[in-house]
């Protein structure tokens, strides 16, 4: 089977968050963060729907796995600029996707 044009479009990338926060003005319970993706992306905002396994404080220093080509998403007047992404056990469960040994910010995930 061809694998499409746009598959490849995606773009994947490792980061570290510097900065995470309650996010209270969302509809579901989140979490504001900031991610660094290193020199050539910079950092990012992300809001995340992940506070069944984590909190503000256990986020940061954290490296995640995000999408960070997908544009800008307005969320309570916040805007997310990248998708944190999870393994979703339940539908209000997410289980963060990381590296299991630290590489630089900004790696590709392939």
């Amino acid at each position: 089977m061809p694998v499409p044009e746009d598959f490849f479009a995606i773009d994947i990338r490792v980061g570290t968050v510097l900065r995470a926060e309650p996010f209270p003005e969302a509809r579901k319970p989140s979490i504001k963060m900031e991610i660094d993706f290193g020199p050539e992306l910079g950092v990012r905002r992300s809001s995340a729907q992940i506070t069944v396994h984590y909190t503000p404080e256990t986020m940061v220093g954290r490296q995640v796995v995000a999408v960070v080509n997908i544009g800008e998403r307005r969320i309570a007047g916040f805007v997310s600029q990248c998708l944190v992404l999870g393994a979703m056990p339940q539908p209000t469960e997410v289980v963060l996707l990381h590296p299991d040994h630290a590489v630089a910010d900004g790696t590709r995930i392939g």
